[in-house]
């Protein structure tokens, strides 16, 4: 990791345990304060334990043009950044995505949509609806690997953030300790459940948490829906299409449009804020896995629209384009952060339970 971003980010966090003013604000001043010295493992953990809602920042006395000159939010969203690209496995893929997140997301899904239609006649085995298009071993053969290979990718990355923030043996009140964290979002509500003021310095608000919120319960209702599917196919031999009222049906599309407004909302309050209140050199990356995220749900939704008109091989290849590209570029978007986060929360639930 740059050394550079981790000798400001220990500045700053020097400063800001002499000052305390800060301390009620979110998970991360707490943690901050507990320490003394702080080793580049803490640096590593406190980055990810923030949330970039900025509300220290507004706050800060010590902010330019004071000769501090603190900016922490940007301090430790360099240090997160860094801490994504160097834990990552292949590593160069990271740093990669994070400088150019946006076109190669749009590369990766027109790539992969081509693919999609140049297989097209090699997949059908006369199934109904999709299999029609592709068929369903056709689609197991490629998919089955590209939700593996990230999983593996993340585990490695998750074990080596581990070892870097000394991280102990979990037990379960520390997995639900955090997972209660995660599911409210209770670091983007403020250390006074107003929210943060990511959109603007004068105003304390919700949405970021909100549409974070909608992206995240949108997703797992789409995963429930496959899951569910899968289910029905192998153990009830249902194959897909599915009616209205079938359970995929009903956890996917109040899923899809979940995750379409909630990566609508995010968009929008990612261009009103300001970029130097992060780390900028990661914008384009962080909009790349946004709008990703954006194409899968709403090729998904109009997948079921139009499902049955000419359109539908079309819409199914950039669908399917889009989600294998989602799967394989997992390990170096903004995906990788909820498990980041979901680790750094971990690990505040074990010096909490330990001080």
């Amino acid at each position: 990791m740059q050394t550079d971003f981790l000798q400001e980010a220990r500045r700053q966090a020097e400063i800001c345990n002499a000052c305390r003013y800060c301390e009620g604000y979110c998970s991360v001043f707490p943690a901050l304060h507990s320490e003394r010295l702080f080793s580049d493992g803490d640096l590593t953990q406190l980055a990810n334990l923030c949330h970039n809602c900025r509300g220290c920042y507004y706050a800060c006395q010590y902010t330019s043009p004071h000769e501090f000159d603190l900016n922490l939010p940007k301090a430790l969203a360099e240090v997160r950044q860094e801490s994504w690209e160097h834990f990552a496995w292949p590593e160069a893929f990271a740093k990669r995505f994070q400088s150019s997140g946006l076109m190669i997301a749009i590369a990766s899904v027109l790539c992969f949509s081509v693919f999609f239609l140049t297989i097209r006649t090699l997949g059908s085995a006369g199934g109904e609806g999709f299999y029609a298009v592709l068929s369903h071993t056709a689609m197991v053969s490629i998919f089955l690997p590209a939700f593996v290979f990230p999983l593996f990718s993340l585990a490695i990355s998750m074990r080596r953030y581990w070892s870097a923030t000394n991280g102990e043996p979990v037990r379960l009140s520390h997995i639900v300790e955090a997972f209660g964290s995660a599911a409210r979002m209770k670091n983007l509500a403020g250390g006074h459940g107003d929210g943060c003021n990511f959109e603007d310095e004068d105003r304390f608000s919700q949405s970021r948490r909100l549409a974070h919120q909608a992206v995240m319960y949108g997703f797992l209702l789409c995963f429930a829906s496959t899951s569910a599917a899968t289910i029905l196919h192998y153990a009830f031999d249902m194959p897909a299409p599915y009616p209205i009222w079938s359970l995929p049906k009903l956890l996917g599309l109040p899923g899809g449009i979940l995750m379409v407004a909630g990566s609508l909302w995010l968009m929008a309050l990612k261009l009103k804020a300001d970029k130097n209140l992060g780390a900028p050199s990661a914008w384009g990356g962080e909009m790349g896995f946004v709008a990703l995220l954006l194409l899968v749900a709403l090729t998904g939704l109009l997948l079921y629209a139009l499902g049955s008109t000419s359109l539908m091989p079309l819409l199914l290849a950039i669908h399917l384009g889009s989600v294998l590209s989602f799967f394989l570029l997992t390990p170096y978007t903004k995906m990788a952060h909820g498990f980041y986060r979901l680790a750094a929360l971990i690990r505040e639930a074990q010096r909490k339970r330990t001080n």
